[in-house]
Formats: C-alpha cells, structure tokens, sequence
C-alpha cells in the first residue's frame, strides 16, 4: 500500500510570530504516531484526512489539559483510533469529555468559508455528539489551533436554512460556528448534558438490516477497491444500515483490506467471488437472526428455539459408558468420539451436546454439536463448539457435501467430503469469546443448502 504520508515535508522551524496565541504545540511523538496511525487507513485518498484528524485529537486533548485539568477525557470509543471507523469517518467522533460527546472536525486551513460535516455524525445517533469543534491543523508548524464549535441543537436549526449537501457531507458556513472556544469550556464544565438532546437510536437496527439484506448481499462486494466509497455504491438508507452494524463495516474492512493485499502483492485485484457473497450472508444471518444458546446445555437445558427445532440432548460424556447396546443417535456419537479420540481430538468429560436430524434434497442427515467452556489466559472467556455431520446409522454422506462455519469475520472453515474419502461424517472444531456467535451451513455440490439459527453461548443468563 502507498504510503501518501512519505511525500510530507519535513516540519519547517516554528514562527511563533505566525502561531494564534491559542496555538497548541504537536509533539515530534504525535506527529510520528498520526503517521504511522494513518497508513492503517486502507483507502489512500483518506489517508491524509486521518492524518490531520489524529493531530486534532492528540490538540484537543492537550488544549483541554491545559485549560480544564478536571475535565476526564475518554478516547477508548474514538472513531480516529479504529482503523475500521476512521477508513469511512472523515471526523473525530464518539470523544467522550465528561459527560459531553464530542466531534472533532479536523481542517488544514479556514480560509474556506464553508466547513464540511459528514452526515454520518449528523444524522446516525450513534456518533452524533453534543458538540462539534473545529480544529485547525498547522502541520508545517508543529501547532494545531482549537477555533470555534457548536452544538448539536444549533446545528440543526443551521441546517434548516445555511447547509448544502454533497457526497454525503453537509456544507456550513464557517460563520454559523462560536470562534470563542472558551464558551465551550465553560458549557464542558458547568452544562448537564441533558440540556442538549441527542436523538436515540433506534431500536429496529436489525429489522431494518434484515429487509434490505438481499440489496446489500448484492451490492456489497461491489466495495471490494479500497478505492471505491461507500457513496459510490450505497444509497444513504444503505450506507447507514451498514455503518452502524459493527459486523458489517468490519466485513467491507476487511474485503477492502484483502484486496489491496492482493494487488500489492500480484498488482491486480481478484474479482468478486462466490465465498464474498457467501460469507456476507453468514454474516448477515448471524446479525438478524435469534440464536440457540448452546451454554445451557451444559445444564441439560435447552432452550426454546433448540426445543423448537427437535434438537435432542445428548446424555453426559461421563454416562457414556453406561448406555445400552442398541442402535441409537447416542451410540453412534460415541463411535465417532472415538474415531475422533484417535485422531487427537479429545472431547472433554465436562462438554456436552446434542443433535439435530435434517432433510437436505431428500437426503436424511445428522448434525451433532458439542460445546464446552475453556480456561483462557485473556481476560475475555473462551467456549468451544465442535461440529459433526453425518448420516443416521453412520450410512454413507453423499459426496461433495459441505458443511460451512463462519462468524462476524466471515468463513471460518468449510470442510467437506471427497468421493475418495471412507468417512462417513466430516467435522470441524471453532473457538470464540463468550459474545460471538457462529453460523453452521449445509450444502451440496448442486447448490441446495440449509442454514442453521446462529449457536451462541450464554452463561451467565442461563436462569433468566
């Protein structure tokens, strides 16, 4: 990837007589930091964008220590500082000061008399902040300057009569914005955050995205260029439906970033293919639709959609032995335990599963599924779910079958079966975080699949 930052300059001397007086001084560290930070930034014509707003953020957040030590200034949800965010966000949303959200608008100069704010931190409740801040960059001079703001109140009632939009900006006069920034110390400090209103966001994110899923299983892959905007593609109804599902701008994030791996590498890109589309369903299915929760199986519980579904408890790895001899689903299990148990894959006594019997084409199938909690290092707790599809009476599987496991990240493995291969089940074991869920398709050479509800594990509302 080009690095459109090598072709800066080096940083002239500092003429203090040229500096505002409010001129906050860039450290050399910051300077190196919003450099490196911004070739994180995968689509090139952002990069510089990203570069000014991170010296913004680094400014602002030095103007505000020294003017307002009691002010706590959080950056942990900042858009600037998640690659993802800050390659579709031409601003510094989600800063959290005290209570206040707040937006850096990031310029390289205020001649202009008009200011561009991306409708994204104007019309999405999840980055709208209480106020918006101007920060003029002095990138030769090492400096930034805090200039004017204005809230999130009076930005509406401006854009009602002053604002023109383009590319999914809207246009102000530079005019409409308070050039005393001390106002805004002093709304920091004394305001309650209630006094200005911020829309809530709307509770049918999900259904929203659910009705528009065959457009954006369509379009999406379209996004594949990091060159390409999301304007280009989307309409605003679909572009919002995607930046605020944090699955799906991964999801874009990360074909855009594959692509230019693969053109840095081959210098051209692969076209779209078959498993971008697949995978952009998964993902798709995993956001909209409810989930099983495999953690209550460890309770010889299920819930209702597993009950609902004929999903049937296996008994404990621990009673195992004690089953009859007849031909059951649990004898078969514990024949390919086995087979498994001797192929390295231990199952450990404390997992426990379940099957489901399904119908693909006509063709009679089986799907075991075995969960179990593991002891993690990191502070997030890690489950497993171990995945096996066969046949009843362990008859044969017809051959080309596939059984597909993705998460919010996309394909995860897809195994499948060979007419060489003497198995007569194909398996495959995922790991995730207590909060990812993982998505399980069935699918044959001819196209004919069958997805199952997303499995996901929940301990901790096992009794609700």
């Amino acid at each position: 990837m080009t690095n459109l930052l090598s072709n800066i300059p080096p940083m002239s001397y500092l003429d203090f007589d040229a500096l505002p007086t409010s001129a906050v001084i860039l450290s050399p560290d910051e300077i190196d930091q919003a450099a490196v930070f911004s070739n994180q930034v995968i689509n090139e014509s952002k990069q510089w964008q990203a570069y000014l707003h991170y010296l913004a953020l680094s400014a602002f957040e030095q103007w505000l220590q020294e003017r307002a030590e009691s002010l706590t200034i959080n950056r942990e949800q900042c858009t600037i500082l998640q690659p993802v965010l800050a390659n579709f966000i031409s601003g510094v949303a989600n800063l959290q000061v005290g209570a206040f959200k707040v937006c850096l608008i990031a310029t390289g100069s205020l001649s202009d008399e008009m200011v561009n704010i991306p409708r994204v931190v104007v019309d999405l409740p999840e980055f709208i902040p209480h106020f918006y801040v101007l920060v003029e960059v002095l990138e030769e001079q090492e400096a930034a300057n805090v200039y004017a703001f204005l809230s999130y109140e009076e930005l509406q009632d401006n854009l009602q009569t002053t604002s023109l939009q383009s590319d999914w900006n809207y246009q102000l006069p530079i005019s409409c914005f308070d050039s005393n920034p001390d106002r805004l110390l002093l709304y920091l400090r004394c305001l309650e955050s209630s006094a200005i209103s911020l829309p809530v966001i709307p509770s049918n994110r999900s259904a929203i995205l659910a009705n528009i899923q065959n457009q954006l299983v369509e379009l999406l892959p379209q996004l594949q260029s990091p060159k390409r905007e999301l304007f280009e593609v989307l309409t605003w109804e679909q572009a919002a439906a995607v930046l605020t599902s944090p699955e799906l701008i991964n999801w874009v994030y990360t074909l855009q970033t594959q692509a230019a791996k693969e053109n840095l590498e081959t210098g051209s890109a692969k076209p779209e293919s078959t498993d971008a589309f697949a995978s952009l369903q998964d993902v798709i299915k995993l956001i909209t639709q409810p989930a099983l929760n495999a953690g209550r199986w460890l309770w010889d519980e299920l819930d209702d959609l597993a009950a609902s579904l004929s999903w049937v408890l296996l008994p404990s790895f621990a009673d195992a032995s004690q089953m009859r001899p007849i031909r059951s689903p649990e004898e078969e299990f514990e024949v390919i335990a086995t087979q498994l148990r001797q192929r390295g894959l231990e199952i450990p006594v404390q997992a426990r599963g379940a099957y489901q019997d399904l119908l693909l084409a006509g063709i009679p199938l089986r799907l075991y599924a075995v969960t179990w909690h593991l002891l993690s290092e990191s502070d997030k707790p890690e489950w497993s779910l171990l995945l096996i599809l066969g046949a009843p009476a362990l008859s044969s599987l017809p051959s080309g079958i596939k059984l597909r496991v993705s998460d919010q990240t996309g394909i995860l493995d897809e195994p499948g079966l060979n007419a060489e291969s003497e198995d007569s089940y194909i398996f495959t074991r995922v790991v995730g975080n207590w909060d990812e869920k993982f998505l399980v398709s069935v699918s044959l050479i001819d196209g004919v699949e069958v997805t199952l509800p997303p499995f996901a594990f929940n301990l901790e509302r096992l009794r609700n």
